[in-house]
């Protein structure tokens, strides 16, 4: 394509889907949706209402149509958008949402359109103002509510969506932002990549992009401006780097390294047919991370080896009440066969005042803790509510009969609460077993995730009481160095590569090998490829991930020997700080 004469920007966003797109760029704008913020007279509230009514089900069949053409997506993205669809459909019916929507209108004598506005922002909000380190899960959260608000105001001011028809094959894809429905009709073969001005890495769009496996920086603001139609661009999804009318020399880079980027790719599909082991033959098991069903199909074109963490969060969001032990058996069933064989390790309800779940808030503490991450949360709240854990146990018992699965508990401190939860197991065991429940022959191994400082420092005395070990470096690390992750990168207050958190790391593996169980790995730190030497080192044969992040981990580990491992484990334990230890990955 000719390059116009117009200089070279750069600009940078949000790395969200890897690889490099080199095309012509195109916007696609979303039409302004104007809201009309009025009151309205007590005689006009019925005929509002049947507005709103009307509004609703034309977003219902239109969510009905959009699911309807998941089909035509590949399959990983069906099962990303499915579940969310269903969460927009949930919202829909008699939810919380709706009765505050109502609320406004019938009480409070409002328009349609601003009381769906208003409750729509107003419930967003509360999610994000929660506190606690499930930042990621209430970014989720509060999308959702806004892009349901957005949906219904179109459909009452009857404006229109956004459209990606006319827009030529291989461009890359421009907009101010995109919302996960957008995204779902986004058919990847069209386009070579996708930038947006607004935006981040957390939410349902950059999951939806990164599922379509298309090159995708979000929120690089100011790009839109500098781009004129036609321009040429060059976007780099592992970097956020965007270039608007590249030079020769940009150009010509970013073709070499587009090229060794499908070189890689394909070096790395191979590698999914080979052991993942050093050099001198020590064997490390490497197992996936599964947050959604979506991810499903990712996970068994990685190469992983099993479920380690299995968040079991999903199955009670978006519900006004609790699934009961025959809807999580399903779930969990489903999930089971779907490994083929390969272990499931299914975490309980980790959850706490920190993290929205409609259907669990009677259960949550009358008053606001004054601060959820070290207050009531994981096991310690479940004990105190044993029929939510019983269910739950007993839903996973009756899964196991469809594979091999282990159960975990999380938040674990004390080994009174690991005595008091088999206690329970052992009394809903026995039940299912009277009543003649189809189960596994033996009682799948109960263990505990090694998250806080007490549980890694008290690891010889646990390992009597659990059946393995899953060290969690996210909150590990957060509740060592009294940092939360989402503190801003420069304060290098949360950075998991602290000596104190390696050191627990190392206490705990060890306890885990004289008590004779078996301990994982299964923190954000685990898919840094750079750190797995490191983290054999220290005595991790284990690893759960993101799937994506598998090929490259099990490169890292066949790169070396177990002997470097150790002496770079040895050093980093000795190193003053952080930055000491990332030099001394750089140089082994």
């Amino acid at each position: 394509m000719k390059q116009t004469s117009r200089t070279e920007q750069r600009f940078t966003g949000h790395p969200v889907s890897p690889g490099i797109g080199i095309g012509p760029v195109h916007e696609t704008a979303e039409p302004a949706l104007a809201i009309a913020h009025k009151k309205i007279a007590a005689a006009d509230a019925a005929a509002e209402m049947s507005r709103l009514e009307e509004a609703l089900a034309r977003s219902r069949h239109q969510l009905g149509k959009l699911k309807a053409r998941l089909a035509g997506l590949p399959e990983h993205s069906q099962t990303e958008i499915a579940p969310l669809i269903d969460a927009y459909l949930h919202m829909l019916g008699p939810s919380r949402l709706m009765r505050g929507i109502k609320a406004r209108v019938e009480d409070g004598l409002t328009a349609a359109e601003a009381a769906v506005h208003a409750e729509s922002e107003a419930q967003a909000e509360a999610i994000l103002a929660l506190t606690g380190s499930d930042r990621q899960g209430r970014v989720r959260r509060a999308e959702e509510v806004r892009e349901i608000g957005r949906r219904i105001l179109r459909n009452l001011t009857r404006q229109p969506f956004r459209s990606f028809a006319g827009l030529p094959q291989g461009c890359i894809l421009a907009a101010s932002d995109l919302r996960p429905a957008d995204a779902a009709l986004i058919q990847p073969a069209n386009f070579a990549g996708i930038i947006t001005e607004e935006g981040g890495a957390d939410g349902h769009t950059a999951v939806m992009l990164r599922a379509l496996g298309l090159p995708a920086v979000l929120g690089a603001a100011g790009v839109l401006s500098a781009a004129a139609p036609g321009s040429l661009a060059i976007i780099d999804g592992e970097t956020g780097t965007i270039i608007i009318n590249p030079s020769p020399s940009s150009l010509e880079a970013a073709q070499q390294k587009l090229a060794a980027l499908t070189r890689t790719r394909r070096a790395l599909i191979r590698l999914q047919r080979l052991p993942a082991a050093t050099r001198d033959g020590t064997a490390v098991n490497l197992q996936a991370n599964l947050e959604l069903p979506f991810e499903l199909p990712m996970i068994a074109q990685s190469g992983a080896h099993g479920i380690g963490l299995l968040r079991s969060e999903f199955i009670f969001m978006n519900r006004e009440i609790l699934p009961d032990e025959d809807t999580q058996s399903e779930i969990y069933r489903n999930i089971v066969d779907a490994m083929d064989g390969d272990p499931v390790t299914i975490r309980v309800l980790d959850w706490g005042s920190d993290k929205e779940i409609e259907a669990l808030s009677a259960y949550l503490p009358l008053h606001d803790e004054p601060n959820p991450a070290l207050g009531l949360r994981g096991i310690r709240l479940l004990l105190r509510h044993p029929s939510l854990l019983e269910t739950q146990l007993a839903a996973i018992l009756r899964a196991g009969a469809a594979g091999p699965v282990r159960i975990m508990l999380p938040m674990v401190s004390l080994a009174a609460e690991i005595l008091a939860t088999r206690e329970i197991y052992d009394r809903v065991w026995k039940r299912l077993k009277r009543k003649g429940v189809r189960m596994a022959a033996q009682k799948p191994p109960l263990g505990i995730m090694v998250e806080t400082p007490a549980a890694a420092l008290a690891a010889r005395q646990l390992a009597r009481h659990a059946d393995f070990f899953a060290i969690g470096t996210n909150d590990l690390t957060m509740y060592t160095l009294a940092a939360d992750r989402g503190l801003p990168v420069g304060s290098k207050l949360y950075d998991p590569l602290e000596p104190a958190v390696l050191g627990l790391i190392g206490m705990t593996t060890r306890a885990a090998a004289e008590a004779g169980i078996t301990v994982s790995l299964c923190g954000e730190l685990a898919s840094r490829e750079q750190a797995a030497p490191l983290l054999l080192g220290l005595g991790i044969r284990q690893l759960s991930m993101h799937g994506n992040a598998i090929p490259r981990v099990k490169r890292a580990i066949r790169a070396v020997s177990q002997a470097q491992c150790d002496e770079m484990a040895a050093a980093a334990l000795m190193a003053p700080d952080a930055d000491a230890v990332r030099e001394i990955i750089r140089d082994a």
